[in-house]
């Protein structure tokens, strides 16, 4: 397990304990963490903070 990747081990914890209910959490951070950092280097950024 040594060379395991971050995705890989997450989806071994979900697949292992039963814990899919997870999935959509650990999704929707993923995609907020993606439009954060789309939204610091983007030139549509003034459009994207009017959302929040």
């Amino acid at each position: 397990m040594q060379g395991d990747s971050l995705i890989a081990e997450i989806w071994q914890f979900l697949r292992i304990r039963k814990r899919f209910w997870l999935l959509p959490v650990i999704l929707c951070l993923f995609l907020m963490g993606l439009l954060i950092v789309f939204a610091e280097t983007s030139v549509i950024a003034p459009f994207i903070y009017t959302l929040f």
